[in-house]
């Protein structure tokens, strides 16, 4: 079916003549067959976001639809690979239209030449049903690709093949409970604004493990749990968001850049191939689905790209593993919707955001989650973390965008400017930030780091906003008119501050750190102020406590190898206790 255009402003292109057309169709408009969907009817009118440019686009040109939502193909060959916001394989066309990308271009998400070898598990005869799997294949040396039959199907195995497959060719032949016999290949289409359908959801109950002390230990978020990255121009919010990246805990990453500049995508693709991962010593690449849709890129895909990489982020959820979604910056899709609810002349709300701003971030946020998966076996389970950054004009988090995002996301880090130019990184602002998963991980905490793990957060939290209140008193009369236990105070927080919460990125030892040595490293520096405390009781000089060889050691103490920390800390401890006790005794002698 076809209608011809009325109307050309910017993405948005008005046809009629599409009566028969629904909402959210995919369209093809012009001589080049720009991609597009169909936002809203009206009659036999539809109004149109081309994910292209439009350049050149004028009244008359034929639009066609296909008939079907804008969705993604779902297989092997999705590791590794680098889309743009409705899942074009940019390598693949770069090597068909070189650096500059042509309009119009038609390629597969998947490559339809590349075989997969396919193992089946589940034999002829067995009763299947949405996401059973019936076979794997090892997609790269980290992930093991598992065939699923398509959600909403079940019937009966007729037959299944073992070998070389391309993944349009037939692998399975399953009898519907209709008597049709359905052929399965490897691949899956899914539209990408309906979440995928699991059986039950759970609440979050453990931690995700991403190797920086401040998020870990301080405001912890869950696997399957979602989080929000506030903070202005150059506090870090890309940094904090690959450091995620690289070194969570999980089976899949699915980065999407989206409308972020180019060179921060282009650090991702030049870095990531490089790291090793820590957890199973290959390339981070390796377990990496990166979707490119920078800020030079057309708008209106950066609004689908968010779905794109959320739909793909499910689809690996569903065979159980554990997955996270970043997104750079979720502020930036805010804008290409603003930017399309305004030529769609639709009433603005708050500074010119849609007023829907808010249900659609909701909608984003709400497909993470625990959930148990499609199928008969009961056991598997998949998680979805999702992670937003979001970029507030002058660093503002009264505007829209950064208000919706705190009312729907539990683990809120904010950064802080003044933090990172004092190279304090991760520059998150242990006071404005907070998480609402610690009740929930209170078990496994207890479980796996022991209780004293929790009350030594609070013990820290606590020093930390104390030295928040010292210092405006310090700013007024001097640290010298404080009390030695106050003086104290100060010298704990600045040991948490520089000791703890800092991070070198570029040295291995301090750039991941795992949570049996975040728990060592804070009970060390609370060791310290527990014993200055009770020195200052029996007279003993602050001035002389600060100033112990174990003080110095205890700040470098975190660049201790992997091997050798266990150690190191001991040694500290045992030689803070000796120079102090030394530092009492003498006092006593006096």
């Amino acid at each position: 079916m076809s209608g011809k255009i009325v109307k050309v402003s910017g993405p948005l292109v008005v046809a009629t003549g599409l009566g028969d057309a629904n909402m959210a169709d995919v369209v093809r408009v012009g001589e080049q067959r720009l991609i597009g969907e169909i936002l809203n009817m009206t009659g036999d009118s539809a109004s149109i976001q081309v994910y292209e440019e439009t350049s050149g686009l004028g009244p008359g040109a034929v639009v066609e639809t296909t008939g079907a939502p804008l969705s993604v193909e779902l297989g092997p060959g999705l590791i590794e690979t680098i889309y743009d916001g409705i899942q074009r394989p940019l390598e693949k066309i770069m090597s068909i239209s070189g650096a500059t990308i042509q309009r119009g271009v038609e390629v597969p998400a998947l490559d339809r030449e590349r075989k997969w070898t396919f193992q089946p598990v589940a034999k002829p005869g067995d009763a299947l049903q949405g996401g059973d799997i019936l076979g794997l294949v090892q997609e790269t040396p980290v992930v093991l690709h598992k065939i699923m039959v398509p959600p909403r199907m079940k019937g009966t195995l007729v037959s299944i093949e073992n070998g070389e497959f391309t993944v349009e060719e037939t692998v399975a032949v399953l009898k519907t409970d209709d008597g049709k016999e359905v052929p399965l290949t490897m691949v899956q289409k899914w539209p990408v604004r309906v979440g995928r359908p699991y059986k039950h959801k759970y609440p979050p109950k453990t931690p995700l493990c991403s190797g920086q002390r401040i998020i870990d230990t301080l405001f912890p978020l869950a696997k399957g749990g979602t989080a929000a990255v506030p903070g202005p121009f150059g506090s870090g919010k890309t940094v904090v968001q690959h450091q995620l990246a690289k070194w969570s805990d999980v089976d899949i990453v699915v980065y999407i850049g989206c409308g972020e500049r180019g060179n921060e995508m282009t650090d991702v693709l030049r870095e990531f191939p490089e790291l090793v991962d820590p957890r199973t010593g290959e390339s981070l690449m390796k377990r990496t689905v990166l979707i490119a849709n920078t800020s030079d890129m057309p708008v209106a895909a950066r609004e689908a790209s968010i779905y794109t990489g959320i739909t793909i982020a499910e689809y690996f959820r569903d065979m159980g593993y554990d997955v996270a979604v970043i997104a750079d910056s979720t502020s930036r899709w805010a804008e290409a919707l603003r930017e399309m609810s305004g030529r769609l002349e639709e009433m603005p709300g708050e500074e010119g955001y849609p007023a829907y701003l808010s249900s659609r971030l909701a909608q984003f946020y709400e497909r993470a989650g625990v959930v148990e998966c499609l199928g008969s076996d009961a056991e598997r389970r998949g998680t979805l973390t999702a992670v937003g950054a979001v970029s507030p004009p002058g660093g503002d988090l009264s505007e829209p965008v950064s208000q919706a995002t705190m009312r729907i996301v539990k683990v809120f880090w904010s950064l802080d400017s003044g933090l990172a130019y004092r190279r304090h990184f991760p520059a998150i602002n242990w006071l404005r930030s907070h998480s609402l998963y610690l009740d929930g991980l209170k078990e496994w905490f207890d479980e796996n780091l022991g209780e004293e793990f929790l009350q030594q957060r609070e013990k820290a939290m606590a020093i930390l906003q104390e030295e928040s209140s010292l210092n405006e008193i310090v700013q007024l009369v001097g640290k010298d008119s404080l009390s030695p236990k106050d003086q104290l105070t100060l010298e704990t927080a600045r040991i948490i501050r520089e000791d703890f919460l800092q991070q070198n990125a570029f040295m291995d030892e301090d750039s991941h750190s795992p949570f049996l040595r975040q728990r060592r490293l804070l009970g060390l520096a609370l060791h310290y102020d527990k014993l200055c405390r009770d020195a200052i009781e029996q007279g003993a000089d602050p001035a002389q406590l600060f100033a112990i060889p174990a003080r110095d050691r205890l700040g470098r103490a975190k660049s201790a190898s992997a091997e050798q920390y266990a150690a190191v800390f001991d040694n500290i401890g045992m030689d803070m206790e000796d120079q102090i006790a030394a530092i009492v005794k003498g006092g006593e002698d006096e």
